[in-house]
């Protein structure tokens, strides 16, 4: 990413444009000055028991090795990982459920689903609100909205005193049919507020206002149970930035892929669950579109986890019902699929023998063992330090050294149980973690459709470009493009980012000519939300707004979302949108029926305020062989070999070589297998090219 340009003009005084993002073992940053199109990037470990201490840490290494000036920052963009780790370790706030009187078990039931069918072993996870903590108030809304009766206030005093007794800090209201008239819930807010207001309380309808009072209700949950820890959070770093003398207002990645400004961020929590891994995928896509590519699997690989993502002509791909831990997210975000494999994955011996890897990470404390931070387990980064493939450089910008000796004796300890050689047990550590993220992978592409070696694999984060190539062979992909910085694509991803908005009202709707007014009406009701949003958020530029519909055939249990034009609701070509759903019917299911009636369940708006225009410079490709750095020898999974070291700084556009070979940089490590062709092109990207 070296010499990113703006389109801005120039000034006198420096401009900063900083992303940041947070992971399970670093902290990124990526600092663009703007006026010069200098970027600097960085990576410090992470802090588990104070954070955002190490975003202090980060800015202050800036200032010291860049010349950063806070106090010149114009843009600051933060992804973080507070919210969903909050629900994955279960630390989030005691919470009561103020429900419809019969309606008590909502959660429990939730759509009567097993995460496995096929496993006699599988059990649902235990909601986040234990069943007494949940209150059924008598009070009831009817499916047109209008009231059959009105919330009963003494049980609503009750339910608060019961709550408050059981060390309720917050509480969340969802009734039924409130996504037509929210104003039920709305009274027992306000009731709430007057009983004990030292309480939080969030409703259904106002975190996210759409049919089937499950989806409604759960979405509401994830946002309360993570709510104190991440506001609590936010105002630190507010505080923390202030404190820097940093004039640029907070803004946080989203996971749709857009942001929102950190107040904001306080309250709608839940849309910044999947942010650093949706911001990982933005950014890709960036670098993506900049070098002409347009069908990418993207591979992000940290700490704790490899997320996958496919972008399609340029494009994320975004979808709803993605998986925080246990629990499913209903609000739009990127679509990735994550598996607990990452470079700080422990692997162990089970009591039957078997070797396996993860999901346990050891993070940044202790870390892997040849971090010499006091881990004693071997991990992935482990093995490949055993193997030769790593340890021939610094990392994380000079923060950490390899001790191979560290991890000779981690895995020494589980081939010693194995009884194997310590490469071989090295080597099958590897293999395992590749192999799990191949069965992941496969039926991501299952789920969409597409034939992989019509894609080229991206591999980011610490960890992509470690293992990348090699999955990317075992998958028949026929291309790897590495970006120049992959440690910090996701912290580029925020850099890059676009204010993005979502709204959503259900109108259970026939789709005629005679419905068109109706779905025009609530369009326009949303794009005035969206308006007002972006105004709050300080754009008041152009703005674009994307339109859809959730349709389905009359009789359907569930509905598809559909793209739509601005000028079919203008002309009233309900035919037009009829063939768009058709077709989009056909592409998912591979069957439509032309004569079928069409309902139309959810209309949709996103509001997109443009980011900042950057751009890379291309470099002229002077074709010549690259000079390795040295040989060094590396367990390749049969034997040991003498292979090529090269160094990405001296690697300019046309440098070509052969696999396998090691490239180290600042920020990550490029094992490249055998039969791999390298060149770097124009944008400083390493591409990798396999035989037929």
């Amino acid at each position: 990413m070296d010499g990113v340009i703006t389109a801005d003009e120039a000034q006198n005084e420096a401009d900063w444009k900083v992303g940041v993002d947070i992971g399970g073992t670093f902290i990124d940053f990526c600092a663009l000055e703007a006026n010069s199109g200098r970027l600097a990037s960085l990576k410090v470990l992470t802090t588990p028991e104070d954070p955002g201490a190490e975003l202090m840490t980060g800015l202050t290494l800036l200032a010291e090795r860049e010349g950063f000036d806070p106090a010149h920052m114009t843009r600051f963009v933060h992804g973080t990982t507070v919210g969903i780790n909050t629900i994955i370790q279960r630390k989030g706030a005691p919470l009561a459920l103020f429900t419809n009187a019969g309606f008590e078990d909502v959660i429990e039931l939730a759509r009567l689903r097993m995460p496995d069918m096929y496993s006699l072993f599988c059990s649902r996870p235990d909601p986040l609100i234990p069943r007494d903590m949940v209150f059924g108030i008598p009070v009831r809304m009817r499916a047109d909205g209008s009231e059959s009766r009105a919330p009963d206030m003494a049980a609503v005093e009750r339910a608060v005193a019961v709550a408050k007794a059981n060390g309720a800090q917050g509480i969340i209201v969802s009734f039924l049919h409130s996504w037509r008239n929210a104003v039920q819930e709305a009274s027992v807010k306000a009731a709430i507020a007057h009983l004990a207001p030292e309480l939080f309380v969030f409703c259904s309808a106002e975190v996210w206002p759409v049919i089937r009072e499950y989806e409604r209700s759960s979405t509401a949950i994830l946002n309360g149970y993570v709510h104190p820890r991440v506001s609590g959070y936010l105002t630190a770093l507010e505080e923390r930035l202030k404190g820097q003398g940093v004039p640029a207002r907070p803004m946080l990645t989203k996971s749709n892929g857009g942001l929102m400004n950190a107040a904001e961020g306080k309250h709608a929590c839940v849309n910044m669950l999947l942010s650093g891994t949706a911001s990982g995928v933005i950014g890709a896509s960036w670098l993506a579109r900049q070098a002409g590519e347009d069908r990418i699997l993207t591979l992000d690989i940290g700490g704790t986890s490899a997320d996958f993502a496919l972008i399609i002509d340029g494009k994320p791909q975004f979808g709803t019902g993605e998986l925080i831990g246990e629990f499913p997210l209903h609000i739009p975000s990127v679509s990735v699929s994550s598996i607990g494999v990452g470079g700080g994955s422990i692997a162990s011996v089970d009591a039957q023998g078997v070797l396996r890897v993860g999901p346990e990470s050891a993070g940044s404390t202790p870390g892997p063992a040849c971090y010499g931070r006091g881990g004693e387990r071997a991990t992935v980064t482990d093995a490949m330090v055993v193997c030769g493939w790593l340890g021939h450089s610094e990392m994380a910008y000079g923060q950490l050294s390899i001790d191979t000796g560290l991890a000779q004796r981690a895995v020494g300890e589980l081939a010693a149980r194995l009884g194997r050689p310590v490469e071989q047990t090295a080597q099958a550590i590897l293999d395992i973690a590749v192999s799990e993220m191949f069965v992941e992978v496969e039926k991501l592409a299952s789920r969409a459709g597409v034939d992989l070696r019509d894609f080229t694999l991206m591999p980011f984060g610490g960890g992509g470009p470690m293992l990348g190539a090699f999955l990317a062979r075992e998958l028949g992909m026929k291309r790897v493009m590495a970006p120049r910085r992959p440690g910090v694509v996701s912290a580029l991803g925020g850099l890059v980012a676009d204010l993005r908005g979502d709204f959503i009202r259900t109108m259970f709707s026939p789709l005629s000519g005679t419905s068109l007014p109706a779905i025009r009406e609530a369009f326009e009701t949303l794009a005035q939300e969206g308006r007002d949003w972006l105004v709050a958020q300080g754009h008041n530029a152009a703005a674009q707004f994307n339109l859809s519909c959730d349709m389905r055939y009359i009789g359907q249990s569930y509905e598809i979302e559909v793209v739509l034009s601005p000028e079919w609701l203008a002309n009233g070509n309900a035919a037009a949108i009829a063939d768009a759903f058709h077709l989009t019917h056909q592409r998912l299911y591979d069957f439509h029926d032309p004569y079928g009636t069409i309902e139309l369940v959810n209309v949709r708006l996103s509001a997109v305020g443009a980011g900042p225009k950057l751009s890379f410079p291309e470099i002229d490709v002077i074709a010549a062989p690259a000079i390795p750095a040295r040989r060094l020898s590396v367990y390749t999974g049969v034997n040991v070999e003498t292979i090529d070291l090269h160094d990405r700084q001296t690697l300019a556009p046309g440098s070509t070589f052969q696999g396998p070979a090691v490239v180290v940089q600042e920020d990550t490590t490029f094992a490249i297998p055998a039969g791999a062709q390298a060149s770097v092109d124009r944008h400083l990207n390493l591409l990798l090219t396999f035989p037929e």
